[in-house]
């Protein structure tokens, strides 16, 4: 029989795959040409199951902005089986947190988290909805809002009055400052009396260098890419182990935040007989919102921990790595010292209030911000939708990760982008920039819906703690150190890997320390 009419099944097959291929790259031309369907950004090729995470390294934000300058400023990567968007210039930041800000507003449930937000039930990590508004409202209004920050600056200058008190008395013993550990003490015991009603410690020591140690402990765990958040088959293995270090970090946090509730609930009579009231007696008081929205037990939890978390560790590294930058440049402290000498004078110390006077001290803390933001990607956002952006295709299900690092070393935005000079911002266009999420060439705060409801508070924290510490001391490094490390830890915050320590001398009047 002739078989010379019948085709070879594999030439059959690969026949029908070509113009099923075909078919489908010209209705994919087409959705385009229409707009129905956009590219998706451009960015690395992966390997199998892990996708691009092994790109990351130890230090994704630098890294990212290594690939970032090959594929663009808006690139997507496959990493395991989540995809993530990333922004690394003004414009790509702006595109996403202001245009599409609606889009991007939610966070991913990112396990390493999961234990220490008590379950994503905190502000930070809460999924944008009625309950995350009204904590945020709360918190506004009666915390971290401008009229709020008036009425507790009382507090803030005896906490800085101790800190500098502690501080001299370590000059005298001819001992260093270590200054992480003391401007930490400092703003836990600020934001504990705001908070509770009470200070944490007594006096820098053992016990807050602890608190202080995990702290950075649960910053640099919660930041970490952990494969386990990438792919989730994975996930019970925790192969970093840090989801084990994350709950140990709970169990000691919730220990703290339960004791210093039950002290709270305890001393309420007499605070109601004061007439004193602190910011959980004002979310008690508050916690069931217009629309019905109630903010529960473990919510206040949360909030406790978001406000003693990112209010005192961001602002303590931000004052680090300022003071650091200074010691390697002496000209630069010598003019901050002076400006705060004309204002001020060596009578009295630095009063709030002398802030709008000291331009240059601003200048300062925002070239701090940014060359070293605290939280160098930002917190991760999320789509639940599909979404176009910039022209580009976002899938759902994606995060967004603003490379707040490289943003401020941009050199297209920023001349001579690794010099610490505050001087830029003192003229030009970049004299009337701001941090506050208004611009994006400098977001340390983020910007749009989820931008950091401390924005305000932080940069109060930074601006009157660092101006403090200049205008009280002289600073040096201690005998036979030459060199400042400058190297970093990655984190959800960005802490020097190597504490900054330093010689202290009184600079002012001895009464001026009272």
């Amino acid at each position: 029989m002739d078989m010379g009419f019948l085709i070879d099944p594999v030439l059959w097959s690969s026949t029908l795959l070509c113009l099923l291929l075909h078919l489908l790259l010209r209705r994919v031309l087409l959705l385009r040409r229409r707009g129905g369907l956009a590219p998706l950004p451009p960015g690395p090729y992966g390997v199998p199951v892990l996708g691009a995470l092994p790109l990351i390294g130890a230090a994704p934000h630098s890294a990212l902005a290594r690939l970032a300058r090959r594929h663009g400023p808006i690139m997507y990567l496959k990493m395991g089986t989540c995809g993530a968007v990333v922004a690394s210039s003004p414009s790509a930041a702006r595109a996403f947190l202001k245009t599409a800000d609606a889009q991007f507003a939610n966070r991913p449930a990112v396990a390493s988290a999961r234990d220490i937000t008590y379950g994503f039930h905190n502000m930070v990590f809460a999924n944008y909805g009625p309950r995350w508004k009204l904590m945020r409202k709360l918190a506004s209004l009666h915390l971290l809002g401008a009229r709020a920050l008036a009425d507790w600056s009382h507090v803030r200058r005896d906490e800085a009055r101790r800190m500098v008190g502690g501080m001299r008395e370590r000059s005298a013993a001819g001992q260093a400052v270590v200054v992480p550990d003391a401007v930490v003490c400092a703003l836990a015991n600020m934001v504990g009396q705001i908070t509770l009603s009470r200070r944490v410690f007594d006096s820098q020591g053992t016990a807050s260098n602890a608190y202080k140690d995990m702290i950075v402990e649960l910053l640099t765990g919660a930041g970490l890419f952990s494969v386990g958040d990438f792919v989730p088959a994975v996930a019970w293995m925790d192969l970093q182990g840090v989801q084990k270090k994350m709950r140990d970090i709970h169990r000691r946090f919730d220990e703290m935040i339960e004791e210093m509730l039950a002290e709270h609930a305890a001393g309420a009579a007499e605070r109601r007989r004061q007439g004193r009231t602190d910011f959980v007696d004002v979310v008690l008081a508050n916690r069931q919102g217009d629309d019905g929205e109630t903010v529960s037990d473990v919510n206040i939890k949360g909030l406790i921990f978001d406000l003693f978390t990112a209010g005192t560790d961001t602002s303590s590294i931000i004052i680090e790595w300022a003071l650091a930058e200074m010691l390697k440049a002496p000209a630069i402290l010598g003019r901050a010292q002076s400006e705060l000498d004309r204002v001020v004078g060596r009578d009295r110390r630095l009063e709030e209030s002398d802030i709008p006077n000291l331009p240059y001290l601003q200048a300062v803390c925002k070239e701090a911000l940014r060359l070293h933001p605290s939280t160098p990607l930002g917190l991760p956002h999320f789509t639940f939708e599909d979404c176009e952006v910039a022209g580009f295709r976002i899938p759902k299900n994606s995060r967004l990760l603003v490379n707040i690092w490289a943003i401020g070393r941009d050199a297209s935005v920023w001349p001579d982008p690794l010099e610490f000079r505050p001087e830029r911002f003192l003229h030009g266009d970049a004299a009337k920039i701001d941090p506050l999420g208004n611009y994006f060439e400098l977001i340390p705060f983020g910007a749009g819906r989820r931008i950091c409801a401390g924005k305000l508070a932080g940069m109060v924290f930074v601006h009157y703690f660092l101006g403090t510490l200049l205008h009280a001391f002289d600073w040096r490094l201690p005998d036979g150190e030459e060199l400042i490390n400058m190297d970093e830890t990655f984190g959800l915050a960005l802490p020097k890997a190597v504490p900054l320590k330093a010689m202290v001398s009184p600079r002012l009047s001895p009464p001026a320390y009272e």
